[in-house]
């Protein structure tokens, strides 16, 4: 297949375009590297089966040549307000990426007549009262709050998708990605794993926003790419949570990172550059992946985190 693939500079987007060029496929990228980094990507530029195209998805897009499929996954993704690259300071683009980045990618796959793939997030759930969080689960947000720009932006993406598919007969799929982890993480994005994992690293005490109750469940980028890929192949249209069901505190994800770092420092605790409406809980039904696609993720947390590290400490200079 001939695919087009939207945030390719990211880090779930470079993960994604890898493995669909092992797989076979040709892979056009688009990105416009307000997140992105053109390094994620650097590895596939010999490669003649990838090309790709600078470009904003807000604007109208143009891809030449055939195109069978299209992944969607430009959007910034971080909650950080520490970070400039958090959508708390890309509120308008975050939105224009959920809202008009959807039409207009949803417009190349009407065009060509190909299978279109969304990348939504666990996110749409908002703080959920229903745990864990099942695909038929309606979320629990605040549509003015500090995380609306996203939480919005992706549900007005789910549902511009399935109009889509309703009406124009598009081939569709929504994928609803949990927390994920491992290589090509911004450094600076503010996220737990590259804040816990540099601090570690440099042997300072790791930092917790909050009490450190509030729960993630981590699922290495490896596992989360195979089951987005099982999807995109399958014939299901109605959204699939994508994640590690295994649930786990931030405050004993903390401890579990310096036990494997190694970082005689413990934690402290600030309240500083927390975003509000933070969800207490966070854990993916992923019955529906395991029924669908066959998948569940393989890569347990420490294993995972393990292979992570070199990455981290190669871009600090510490390797």
């Amino acid at each position: 297949m001939r695919i087009l693939v939207t945030g390719a500079a990211g880090f779930l987007g470079s993960h994604l375009c890898e493995r669909l060029l092992n797989e076979g496929h040709e892979v056009i990228g688009m990105d416009n590297f307000v997140t992105g980094s053109p390094e994620n990507l650097a590895h596939l530029a010999n490669n003649e089966h990838f090309s790709f195209i600078r470009h904003d998805v807000a604007n109208f897009i143009f891809v030449p040549g055939k195109v069978d499929g299209v992944m969607h996954f430009a959007s910034p993704a971080s909650p950080n307000p520490g970070s400039p690259y958090g959508y708390p300071n890309l509120p308008i683009q975050t939105m224009k990426a959920g809202a008009l980045g959807t039409h207009n990618t949803l417009g190349v796959a009407r065009a060509h007549g190909a299978r279109y793939l969304l990348a939504s997030t666990s996110e749409i759930y908002g703080d959920p009262l229903e745990h864990p969080q099942k695909e038929t689960y309606w979320g629990h947000c605040d549509p003015i709050g500090p995380r609306s720009v996203y939480d919005e932006a992706k549900r007005y993406a789910e549902a511009l998708t399935m109009a889509y598919h309703r009406y124009h007969k598009i081939d569709t799929r929504i994928v609803r990605i949990f927390n994920t982890y491992g290589s090509r993480m911004r450094l600076d994005d503010g996220r737990v794993v590259p804040n816990f994992i540099q601090q570690a690293l440099r042997k300072e005490p790791l930092t917790i926003y909050g009490d450190g109750l509030q729960t993630r469940s981590f699922c290495f980028v490896d596992d989360l790419i195979e089951g987005i890929y099982r999807l995109f192949l399958s014939d299901e249209t109605m959204p699939v949570n994508v994640g590690n069901d295994k649930e786990i505190s931030i405050l004993e994800f903390a401890e579990t990172i310096n036990r494997l770092t190694g970082n005689p420092h413990s934690i402290i605790h600030r309240d500083e550059l927390r975003l509000g409406d933070d969800p207490q809980r966070r854990q993916p039904d992923i019955s529906r992946a395991k029924a669908i696609l066959g998948w569940s993720p393989k890569t347990s947390l420490e294993d995972g985190i393990k292979q992570t590290i070199p990455y981290f400490a190669e871009k600090l200079g510490l390797a």
